[in-house]
């Protein structure tokens, strides 16, 4: 457990599975307090109890804009403020754009980019408020994209477009509130082993299934190590992005 670390809050969206509740182990081991936002309770609940004290769960969408500045709010009152927020929640719904179901493009631009934004919002008032009070003199915004954010690919083009416009806020983000020691880190995983490619259309997972059977992906957990570097450091550094990928994949 780092010293620069212990009893920090950190916030983390879709943590009840997969890169959010992996960081919520590693944040949380680190010392960190946590709290978990998600849409299944039950699993944000038992990760809450497996993290004991200093750790909640909070109900919410990241859609609902209102639900969202209820949580700022609450994780204010019950834990102190807000120190690090990881923005991870998302989806990745694949498949050529012709035929494409308009209302998985929907879904995605709402978590992927809307649901950032509206966590962001909610968020950076009180993570300048820690960076301004706080004992470290920063705080942390980490916003989870995807190697499509850097490369477009056929068959995911509304994925690559809402991972995109990830990249592009972050960055005019970071340049808007650096100066005032809030660090806004992207960080950009290829394949991960998580429930992600299950969200697709039968056809769509097949085709995930033969494009992955003989590549070793990443785990959650990697991705996890480099959110823990990101926000480990000291008020001197900021890791302004990380691109990170199985050995395997070559693109």
């Amino acid at each position: 457990m780092s010293d620069t670390t212990h009893g920090r809050v950190a916030v983390i969206t879709g943590a009840s599975s997969g890169i959010g509740a992996a960081t919520a182990r590693a944040l949380a081991a680190d010392g960190h307090r946590v709290a978990l936002l998600a849409r299944r309770v039950d699993r944000i609940e038992a990760l809450a109890g497996e993290l004991g004290d200093g750790a909640i769960a909070i109900e919410a969408d990241v859609t609902d804009r209102e639900a969202l500045v209820a949580a700022a709010q609450r994780v204010q009152q019950e834990l102190g403020g807000t120190d690090v927020l990881v923005n991870n929640a998302g989806v990745m719904l694949l498949g050529p754009i012709l035929d494409a179901p308009v209302e998985e493009w929907e879904r995605m631009i709402g978590l992927n980019v809307l649901g950032l934004l509206y966590c962001s919002k909610a968020a950076v008032p009180h993570l300048l408020q820690a960076a301004e009070q706080g004992p470290r003199g920063v705080a942390d915004l980490v916003n989870i994209s995807s190697v499509a954010g850097r490369q477009v690919r056929l068959g995911s083009g509304v994925y690559n477009a809402s991972k995109h416009a990830v990249g592009a806020f972050s960055e005019s983000l970071r340049q808007e509130v650096t100066a005032r020691n809030l660090r806004v880190s992207l960080v950009e995983p290829g394949a991960v082993d998580t429930e992600l490619p299950t969200h697709n259309r039968e056809e769509i997972r097949e085709g995930l299934d033969e494009r992955f059977a003989d590549m070793e992906r990443l785990e959650d957990h990697d991705v996890a190590d480099a959110i823990r570097y990101i926000v480990s450091r000291p008020r001197r550094v900021s890791i302004n992005e990380i691109l990170i990928r199985p050995t395997d994949q070559a693109n």
